[in-house]
């Protein structure tokens, strides 16, 4: 994907790349990557007015505090691409930022809130017969049962 920045031939802009490039680092769970990519996700969907492209670089700065430790931080960030992507009836990516909601609490040793967010993506996933997304979730869940 890089390499793709750099390339004239390519038919996708920079926002495009740099939106994709941030969502891949957080499935990865890659706090570095997150970092790198995501100032300028956030700048260029704000310079075009991207609204679902803001959505990703808040859930994925919401990805980066979290891992940081940065609860507060993560929170904030998270309620604002849930508020951008309710605004954009975008369910996979509002079940995407409750399984991150899931996530947080998980990491702040809040089991039954983590149980409600992740059940809640899982349902809104398998809704959408996103299976994978469902399967992951649901490993979340099982996950909680031995915490």
């Amino acid at each position: 994907m890089e390499v793709s920045l750099h390339s004239s031939s390519w038919w996708v802009s920079d926002h495009d790349i740099y939106a994709t490039l941030v969502d891949m680092a957080v499935l990865q769970r890659d706090e570095a990557g997150i970092r790198q990519y995501a100032p300028q996700a956030e700048e260029l969907a704000r310079r075009y007015g991207h609204t679902l492209y803001l959505g990703i670089a808040h859930r994925a700065w919401g990805a980066a505090h979290r891992l940081a430790g940065e609860f507060s931080e993560a929170e904030a960030r998270l309620n604002q691409a849930l508020e951008l992507f309710s605004e954009l009836n975008t369910r996979w990516q509002m079940g995407r930022v409750l399984f991150e909601f899931g996530e947080l609490a998980t990491a702040q040793k809040n089991t039954a809130q983590a149980h409600d967010y992740f059940t809640r993506a899982r349902l809104a996933f398998e809704e959408m017969h996103a299976a994978p997304d469902a399967a992951r979730t649901q490993a979340a869940l099982e996950k909680l049962k031995g915490l």
